[in-house]
């Protein structure tokens, strides 16, 4: 098939065969931290198996249309680059917090994402006066708040999972060991394609040894179908909550500071700096992603960096194999099997992984907080031990707040968003509010080993 004409490599289509290998590489770099996002959820919030499956299969529905809404475009949406949209670990404790809340539950999580949603596609000019608030000592903050906050989920998970009757038996935590060991082993001796899929073959690794010793129970498999639509509304017509639709504004909002990282850097490497009216229509896609979830009961969306990073180290920049990524996405989102098979992953395979990748976020916050003068504003120490202090109070002390109004439960209850109030209160107290460089967040997997 000819390439389309185009005055830049972005904009010009590979043939058949190549394009297709290139966006299953894309598809296959990004499916390890999209499907883990849902199988968080589902086994934070004790879900069916059939419930499970349904949450993985309307995730990568959904991130395949944000993918193709993004880097294909449609009037007033996409940035127009190679970008592969996915589920923001940054929403993982709000979903849980507004769930597992006995009043609440997924209606109203659901009902908070439309809402934060229409919230996000018109608020996405605003954006670039508000990234004042979340300068480097914020954001790295931020990041850092949400590796921690979810390393007792991938601890749980290499234990056998939470309530398991045979919590911490050895055999689970000889297989996280081993999927830990085979991730790092991976990323430390492997080159270009292999290294960047090092999780998924970690977790493929975990799932054959769990096979091996009958740990993996495929119930349901047999009986799951082919092919089935992804229905709007699966936990009911969605419901609201006043703090629960703040909270999820919030959780939109650092989606917002995290794709402007990503975006920029993006563009630098593919040689089209990004513009300010490209950077709206990219973000409005965010605020569509949240609405897409909200129907499809999905997950927030963001751009992944292990996807930006495979730009780079392949030096394919064309948006044309991000736009069929995207399609493939939407294709096995509606293959129940698949994501039947997904659920079936055993909790110990997942926490090997985890733990790699949930630390990789919290080194990543650290990373980011590596560009902050500590030496000449010692009272940026202060900003980021009181913030991470308070992101951790939910994780240690899951009943410090009972005694305060349930209302605010889904606020009280996300270490993320109470380290991502006070670092931006704090910021502005001491530092006032200056205008930052927007920086580059990697917040999903480990970067790219060099060319």
């Amino acid at each position: 098939m000819p390439s389309l004409p185009a005055s830049s490599p972005i904009d010009q289509r590979p043939p058949l065969l190549p394009w297709l290998l290139l966006a299953v590489q894309h598809v296959l770099v990004m499916y390890a931290g999209a499907v883990a996002v849902p199988l968080i959820v589902a086994e934070a919030l004790q879900l069916s198996r059939a419930d499970t499956a349904f949450l993985i299969s309307a995730d990568l529905f959904c991130c395949g249309l944000a993918t193709i809404a993004q880097s294909l475009g449609l009037p007033g949406f996409g940035i127009r680059l190679p970008v592969v949209m996915a589920a923001t670990f940054a929403s993982v404790g709000p979903m849980i917090a507004i769930g597992g809340d006995p009043r609440l539950g997924l209606p109203y999580v659901f009902g908070a994402a439309l809402i934060a949603g229409v919230v996000g596609i018109l608020a996405a000019p605003l954006i670039g006066r508000l990234l004042r608030l979340f300068p480097p000592v914020v954001t790295g903050t931020v990041i850092a708040s949400i590796g921690l906050t979810l390393t007792g989920v991938a601890v749980h998970w290499a234990a056998g999972g939470a309530g398991a009757a045979d919590y911490g038996a050895p055999r689970h935590l000889a297989i996280a060991g081993a999927v830990l060991l085979a991730v790092l082993m991976l990323l430390r001796y492997a080159r270009g394609f292999l290294a960047n899929i090092a999780v998924l073959l970690g977790l493929v690794l975990g799932l054959v040894l769990a096979s091996a010793t009958g740990q993996v129970d495929l119930a349901g498999l047999g009986e799951a179908a082919w092919l089935a639509p992804v229905q709007p509304f699966h936990f009911g017509p969605p419901r609201f909550e006043l703090w629960s639709a703040l909270t999820m504004c919030v959780v939109l909002f650092i989606v917002f500071v995290e794709s402007t990282g990503m975006f920029l850097a993006l563009g630098e490497l593919v040689g089209r700096p990004v513009e300010r009216k490209a950077l709206v229509r990219g973000l409005r896609v965010d605020g569509l992603g949240m609405l897409l979830g909200g129907v499809f009961n999905a997950f927030p969306d963001t751009s992944y960096s292990q996807n930006i990073g495979l730009v780079g180290l392949t030096g394919v920049v064309s948006r044309w194999v991000c736009v069929l990524a995207g399609v493939l996405l939407v294709v096995l989102g509606l293959i129940p099997k698949l994501a039947m098979l997904a659920a079936a992953i055993p909790p110990s395979v997942l926490g090997g992984a985890a733990l790699v990748m949930f630390g990789m976020v919290t080194a990543n916050g650290i990373r980011t907080l590596g560009q902050v003068d500590f030496a000449g504003r010692r009272h940026n120490l202060l900003i980021v031990a009181v913030s991470l202090g308070l992101a951790m109070v939910p994780v240690t002390a899951e009943h410090f707040f009972d005694h305060l109004p349930r209302v605010l439960g889904p606020l009280l209850n996300s270490g993320i968003l109470l380290a991502t109030v006070a670092a931006v209160a704090l910021n502005a107290w001491f530092n006032g509010l200056g205008a930052p460089t927007p920086q580059a967040l990697p917040l999903h997997g480990v970067d790219p080993p060099p060319r």
